[in-house]
């Protein structure tokens, strides 16, 4: 093999264990394309040795036949997982000298698989973004970049640009509402979030605890399973986190969906959808049917309210999950001649314009006088939102949409920049999966008329990843996508 990294996981895995390569090797030739892709800025902090350290230890597993699932594979973690003795920043100027003294479930989980973290990858400040240019460590430029540098979607947008780049093997990525997703469809890659619940939350950086789900960001859909399987799991640090057994997502890749429904629903069909998603999204339900599914028309009624819902919702929880960087307990201070000045000066001076916006909002919906008009009244239409799948579920076995109404844009876009509702808008298919807390998986389905990728995305019921991996890898062999 000319290039290791342009294996994709299972791939790699497969050599190793017939010894036709080491992982030291595999290791090295992925610590090469993340020097070579600095000029991409995916990763904010680069951990060589630690790898290179993994790998060893990897390469005496393989030789004495004690290689566990993920044994030697070159992940990267976006930089909202503590990771214990690396600094983790959310990619926040508050935290930016933070080292934890823990590591999060789902880090911990991957190392006892035996993966090894090449790096921390960018990523939004604190997840509260569309498209990765509110870092303070400055924008991911997305590897399908041409003329002029485009974005590669967010919040989780160093972890999409670098397994597309091959900068690793695989990546964990974090979706509020579309933050896993979104820059999946943008960079051309695969990337689920899983039911609400599925993988912990502990020691993850909350933006808001009732939305907030980990997931893989991989080459292909198997590899996405796999890496699924290690991620999830009952935690009892999170009180979230559910009990119910893992299955393993490998085994049901291949198994045919006949006979099975899938729904698409009319009201993501709106007059003006770009038209080259609606050829793509047609393409796809196209791909579904020859496999032998029912392509069946479903409702949900409620839709239009997702986005007001969510940017009620989730500003609320981030406005309290984010009081605890104050300047007193740790992170960056700035005093002043008044407690109230050390508050105002560190929050002002080391929150970025975006966070700030998001934590007035929060605040405000959450205020006496307020609380009722708006938190309550949005918690009421999410309820409207979850019932909506319920009885949508009722007709059929998944949802099938578009993940993005876009492809990637450039990086500075004064539309976006200028108007944050247009950037908010970006997450209109998106966000309705993490109000309900259901699984979504999106997908490559193919390039626009610019030479760039269009994702789709896969709903399932609660807890039933399995149906979706059963017919994103059909679809995903039917697509005859090629990654770059």
């Amino acid at each position: 093999m000319n290039d290791i990294t342009k294996l994709t996981l299972h791939e790699t895995r497969d050599l190793l264990l017939k010894k036709e390569m080491t992982a030291e090797d595999v290791t090295l030739a992925y610590i090469k394309k993340m020097e070579e892709g600095r000029k991409y800025n995916a990763y904010v902090l680069e951990t060589p040795e630690l790898a290179l350290e993994g790998a060893k230890e990897a390469d005496i597993r393989y030789q004495n036949g004690t290689a566990r699932p993920l044994e030697g594979m070159p992940i990267g973690i976006k930089d909202i997982y503590c990771t214990k003795g690396v600094r983790s920043t959310s990619c926040s100027h508050i935290i930016e000298n933070f080292v934890p003294p823990y590591e999060s479930t789902v880090t911990q989980n991957l190392k006892d698989a035996g993966a090894v973290c090449l790096g921390k990858l960018n990523m939004d400040e604190f997840a509260m973004g569309g498209s990765n240019e509110t870092s303070a460590f400055g924008p991911v430029v997305n590897p399908w970049s041409k003329d002029k540098p485009l974005v590669a979607g967010g919040s989780s947008g160093g972890s999409a640009a670098a397994v597309s780049a091959d900068m690793c093997v695989a990546a964990t990525g974090t979706d509020t509402g579309g933050s896993i997703r979104q820059p999946a469809s943008f960079c051309g890659i695969t990337g689920i979030k899983p039911t609400y619940g599925r993988c912990s939350r502990y020691g993850i950086m909350a933006f808001a605890s009732s939305l907030d789900q980990a997931g893989p960001m991989t080459k292909d859909v198997t590899d996405a399973a796999m890496m699924l399987n290690v991620m999830a799991g009952y935690d009892e640090k999170d009180s979230t986190s559910s009990k119910r057994a893992v299955p393993d997502f490998t085994k049901v890749l291949g198994q045919d969906i006949k006979g099975r429904k899938i729904g698409l629903p009319k009201e993501y069909r709106p007059v003006g959808l770009n038209k080259e998603i609606e050829k793509a999204w047609d393409k796809a339900a196209e791909i579904l049917k020859s496999r032998g599914a029912e392509i069946v028309e479903v409702s949900l009624p409620h839709a239009k309210y997702a986005l007001p819902v969510y940017y009620i919702v989730a500003p609320a929880e981030a406005s309290s999950n984010l009081a605890r960087y104050d300047g007193v307990r740790f992170g960056k201070r700035l005093t002043g001649e008044k407690l109230d000045d050390l508050y105002i000066n560190t929050r002002t001076t080391y929150f970025g314009k975006e966070v700030k916006r998001r934590i007035l909002i929060g605040t405000y919906v959450l205020s006496a006088g307020y609380y009722d008009a708006y938190y309550i009244k949005a918690q009421k239409v999410r309820r409207l939102i979850k019932e909506d799948f319920t009885k949508a579920f009722e007709k059929c076995d998944l949802i099938l949409s578009p993940t993005s109404p876009v492809s990637a844009f450039e990086i500075g876009d004064k539309s976006m920049s200028e108007n944050p509702i247009n950037m908010y808008l970006n997450d209109v298919f998106t966000v309705s999966v993490n109000l309900a807390g259901l699984p979504a998986m999106s997908l490559p389905i193919g390039l626009d008329e610019k030479g760039l990728p269009l994702g789709m995305q896969l709903i399932g019921r609660a807890f039933d990843e399995e149906t979706i991996f059963k017919a994103a890898y059909l679809m995903e062999k039917d697509t005859g996508f090629q990654r770059k």
